[in-house]
C-alpha cells in the first residue's frame, strides 16, 4: 500500500519561519507511517500574491529545511512556495522532495487573476509526471483543478495518483468538492487533495474539505468542516491498475494538442 498523509491546518500570513517550523513538526510525526506528506498550497506564507520579498530560490532556507526533514523521516514532501526562479520571474512553484533524492518542481499553470496572482507570477508550462516508489503522480495546484485538459491522464504518459495542493476558500468550497470528484472520475485515478483551514489577511475563511478518493468516488479519508489535523490515505496501486485494465474508459478520451503555451513533453 502507498500511504499519503494529508495535512489540513491553518497557515500564518507571510510568516515563513513559523510556518516552516510548524510543517516540519507535523511531518516529523509521520516518520515510519507515510510515504508522502501533502501540504496545502503556499504552506510557508499563505496565498500572498503581492509579497515578492517572500520569494526564495529552490536552494533557499525553506526548502532546505524541508529536504532535511524528508531525509531524516523518510517521508517525501509535496506542496508549493513562492519561488524566484533563475530567470528572475516569480513562480507559485510546486515541489516534490524525495528523501535523499532529487527534487521535482512543477509551476502552477493557471494563475488566479481574481486574487491578483497573474500580476506577480509567471505561469508554468510543463505537465510533469512524478515517479516515487513505483507510483506515478501528477501535482496540480489549486486553480489548476478547474481545467480538465490540464489534468488529463494521457495513455502515453499515465499517472496513478493526482495530488492537489490548494488554498481554496469556504465561499467556493462547493466547486472544490465537485471538481475533485470530476478529476478523479474522468481520469480513472486515485486523487488526494489538501486544503488549509482558518483565516487569511484578506478576509477569507478556509474550511478545508481535504479528501482522498478511490476510483469509485468512495472517500478513503475525509475531513470535517474546519477540522485541523492529519489523516493518512492508503492506496492500492495494483488494484487501480487492475480496474483500469478491466474498464479502460480513460483511454477513450478525445484527442487534443496543447500548443504554444504548453509544453506537454515535460
Amino acid at each position: 500500500m502507498f500511504k499519503v498523509a494529508i495535512l489540513q491546518y491553518p497557515i500564518l500570513w507571510a510568516d515563513k519561519e513559523a510556518n516552516t517550523t510548524a510543517a516540519v513538526r507535523r511531518i516529523e510525526m509521520l516518520a515510519g507511517r507515510a510515504d508522502v506528506a501533502l501540504l496545502p498550497e503556499m504552506f510557508s506564507t499563505g496565498f500572498c500574491t503581492d509579497h515578492p520579498e517572500l520569494a526564495e530560490s529552490e536552494e533557499g532556507p525553506t526548502l532546505c529545511a524541508l529536504q532535511k526533514t524528508a531525509d531524516l523521516t523518510g517521508v517525501a514532501i509535496c506542496s508549493t512556495f513562492i519561488c524566484r526562479s533563475k530567470d528572475g520571474t516569480l513562480r507559485n512553484r510546486g515541489f516534490f522532495l524525495c528523501p535523499n533524492g532529487t527534487p521535482t518542481f512543477v509551476d502552477k499553470a493557471h494563475l488566479y487573476a481574481h486574487g491578483g496572482e497573474d500580476r506577480f507570477f509567471t505561469a508554468g508550462r510543463e505537465r510533469t509526471v512524478i515517479e516515487y516508489k513505483g507510483v506515478r503522480m501528477r501535482l496540480i495546484i489549486c486553480y489548476d483543478l478547474r481545467f480538465p485538459i490540464w489534468a488529463r491522464n494521457l495513455p502515453d504518459n499515465p499517472y496513478d495518483l493526482l495530488l492537489v495542493s490548494a488554498n481554496w476558500p469556504e465561499c467556493r468550497i462547493p466547486y472544490w468538492d465537485a471538481l475533485i470528484a470530476a478529476r478523479g472520475t474522468e481520469n480513472q485515478c486515485y486523487i488526494c487533495a489538501a486544503n488549509m483551514v482558518g483565516e487569511d489577511n484578506v478576509g477569507l475563511h478556509y474550511n478545508g474539505h481535504s479528501v482522498a478518493y478511490d476510483t469509485h468516488l468512495t472517500p478513503i479519508v475525509h475531513f470535517n468542516d474546519n477540522e485541523e489535523g492529519t489523516q493518512i490515505a492508503e492506496f492500492d496501486i495494483d488494484k487501480l491498475h487492475h480496474f483500469r485494465e478491466t474498464l479502460p474508459l480513460w483511454k477513450d478520451g478525445d484527442p487534443f494538442i496543447l500548443t504554444d503555451r504548453w509544453n506537454i513533453n515535460g
